[in-house]
């Protein structure tokens, strides 16, 4: 740990003007970030009384070992630095607004050429219409189900739809006549598209126009004596209003607002809003952050506003009225902000009486319930990682902390597609963006040890690689327009960096052989200094390099479950790209021995069909669709499997 008088920076040196600000540790990641109206004052606060501040912000001064700033122009502009930084670094110290649980989306690909319906989690893409969040997960997609009646729009998967099209046949929901079936032309492109957005005009409350024109055909339907198709729009129209009533109007129908509330104690926050469109309740949504130094209401808003609305993919989903327990500071900034986000006026304000104030206590208290919960489901959790890692650190004799494991892993089959994998844990949980797979081709494949040894070596050198890129200084340039921008020392991106980061043990699944083939790498790369352990499978011992005995953890220590969690985890993401791996090996080697059939053409065939069974049963004509492949060269192709299969006596082999 870093002295925070170590890197203060001198009187006078830092300006009065207002700007934003950066703490960046040892290894150059930028662990916080503020912005101030008055930076000598604000950084000044850090250092005076270091033993009084919050405890979470003396661990953040003591784990960063340098402080930089940027002068700005003006509040507004702060705002916009200090979001994108945020966004660009991901600080440990941050309020980070994470969800408490995942919550389902109703999402409409309209990027692609037939958009599909789909109920998703996770990141958001550009490109697609999202509905919700929505709680739980069985009312979307009872929403879902009761849409594709009316808006029989395509919900299928890639793959279930290319197998329609090469098949000329439309999947089951086809036939009920929950999709248009745009796979086999009963719809054009066009016209499913057109469909598509009609679904995505009413999922975003904009129903009537449509509804009023059902009605209409189911009018003339029984003009025309149809009573058919008038029975059939009738139960369209009911379905449409079974959708819109799952939702009771508690706000005057032309109210679309977003209302926050916040619950939190000493250490942590609870967040929660209420997504109010057409005076329903559209949808509910939780955060639950770590907090960093005393924050009030005020500045839990502006963090939560910043983090929502600044990377919204559709921002046509920010409303125009946020309802909020307290204004910020800056509040008339961030209205600013967001209304050139939104393209139009959006207030934030407090309701003080009347339906808007009372539902902000029911949002109130839905945040008090879900920080409560929180705290129950956790607290044991919390407890018994840091036990595990405190366990293990004390069972190696390591002195520093483990906030950082990696684990590799080498997987083949009877050493063909030789493939490894590298897991991560952050503070005992899995960070699966810093996952990594390897190829391991040539001499490295020969066996586990000189495979382990290649992927070590791979991997840290990479390390070191950047990390000497890292400490190159470069050159930021001054902010334009008149603005005065002053940068006091450079930010180096580590974050971007895919290995710029050390763990602070190196786990391989294996026993001695292999964990000294890592230990040969590392200091063979000049990083001796970096642990490695191994645990081998069959009796769960523990291996030290260069130690004929291992190290042999209690069954119930908590330090063992840890490492075998992440051993296992390693395993199975090894395990996953080798079946990928081989599964396109085994359907190219299929395609071998065509005559007249290059590499290209070969990759081409198998991109299209995927597996060795969808190729048997195409015919030469759909074969002949391929780029580059002509109907001679697909009858030689298909003549080829036969042939193969008859001399095999097997089945169809799926990749």
């Amino acid at each position: 740990m870093a002295d925070p008088a170590s890197y203060r920076p001198k009187p006078g040196e830092i300006p009065t003007n207002p700007g934003v600000y950066r703490f960046i540790d040892p290894h150059g990641r930028v662990v916080y970030v503020g912005k101030a109206k008055n930076l000598r004052a604000r950084l000044n606060s850090y250092f005076t009384s270091v033993h009084q501040l919050h405890p979470k912000t003396f661990a953040m001064v003591h784990a960063a070992s340098s402080v930089e700033w940027t002068v700005v122009g003006s509040e507004l502009e702060a705002i916009q630095l200090e979001y994108t930084w945020i966004k660009q670094h991901t600080p440990r110290f941050n309020i980070m607004y994470r969800d408490d649980k995942s919550y389902p989306y109703l999402a409409v690909t309209m990027n692609e050429k037939y958009p599909r319906v789909q109920v998703m989690r996770g990141d958001k893409k550009p490109g697609v219409k999202y509905f919700g969040p929505f709680h739980p997960a069985k009312a979307i997609r009872e929403t879902v189900d009761t849409m594709l009646r009316v808006f029989p729009v395509r919900s299928c998967s890639p793959g279930v739809f290319r197998r329609a099209e090469a098949s000329g046949r439309p999947c089951l929901l086809g036939y009920i006549d929950k999709c248009a079936a745009p796979c086999v032309g009963n719809i054009s492109a066009e016209d499913h598209r057109e469909l598509a957005q009609e679904f995505v005009d009413v999922m975003a409350g904009r129903p009537g126009p449509h509804m009023r024109r059902i009605e209409a055909r189911m009018k003339e339907a029984v003009a025309e004596l149809r009573f058919e198709d008038a029975a059939r729009h009738r139960d369209d129209l009911e379905a449409l209003r079974r959708v819109f009533e799952r939702n009771a109007v508690v706000l005057s129908e032309d109210t679309e607002s977003d209302i926050f509330a916040f619950a939190q104690d000493e250490l942590e926050a609870s967040a929660q809003v209420f997504h109010i469109r057409q005076g329903r309740i559209r949808g509910q949504r939780g955060w639950i952050s770590e907090k960093v130094e005393e924050i009030d209401d005020a500045g839990l808003v502006e963090q939560l506003l910043l983090q929502v609305y600044g990377s919204i993919p559709d921002t046509e989903r920010i409303p125009q009225e946020i309802l909020v327990p307290a204004l910020p500071e800056n509040y008339q900034e961030l209205t600013t902000w967001l209304s050139q986000l939104r393209g139009a006026r959006v207030r934030i304000r407090v309701p003080q009486r009347g339906d808007k104030a009372a539902l902000l206590g029911t949002v109130q208290e839905n945040a008090e319930q879900a920080l409560t919960l929180h705290k129950a489901r956790r607290s044991s959790d919390i407890t018994t990682r840091s036990a595990a890692l405190r366990e293990l650190q004390e069972a190696l004799d390591l002195a520093e902390p483990l906030m950082r494991i990696e684990c590799f892993d080498i997987s083949h089959t009877s050493g063909t597609n030789v493939v490894a994998s590298m897991v991560v844990l952050e503070d005992g949980l899995p960070k699966k963006k810093d996952y990594r797979r390897f190829s391991i081709r040539g001499e490295a494949a020969r066996d586990d040890t000189s495979a382990m040894r290649d992927v070590i070596t791979r991997r840290f050198s990479r390390y070191l690689k950047e990390l000497e890129q890292a400490t190159d200084p470069v050159p930021e340039a001054s902010a334009e327009g008149g603005t005065d921008t002053v940068i006091e020392s450079t930010v180096v991106d580590r974050e971007s960096a895919k290995f710029a980061y050390p763990p602070s043990l190196v786990v391989v699944d294996g026993g001695q052989p292999q964990v000294n083939a890592a230990r040969s790498a590392l200091d063979a790369i000049g990083l001796p200094d970096m642990p490695v352990v191994g645990l081998a499978k069959r009796l769960e011992e523990v291996w030290l390099p260069e130690d004929d005995f291992p190290l042999v953890l209690p069954r119930s220590s908590e330090a063992l479950y840890m490492l075998q969690r992440i051993r296992d985890e390693a395993h199975r993401f090894a395990i996953a790209y080798h079946r990928s791996s081989r599964s396109k090996q085994m359907t190219a080697s299929a395609l071998d021995d065509v005559p007249g059939l290059g590499p290209k053409r070969r990759a081409a065939v198998v991109a299209h069909f995927g597996s060795v069974a969808n190729l048997r049963a195409a015919t030469p004509e759909q074969v002949a669709e391929v780029p580059g492949i002509g109907l001679d060269t697909a009858r030689s192709i298909l003549e080829h499997l036969t042939k193969t299969t008859d001399e095999a006596g097997a089945g169809p082999v799926e990749s």
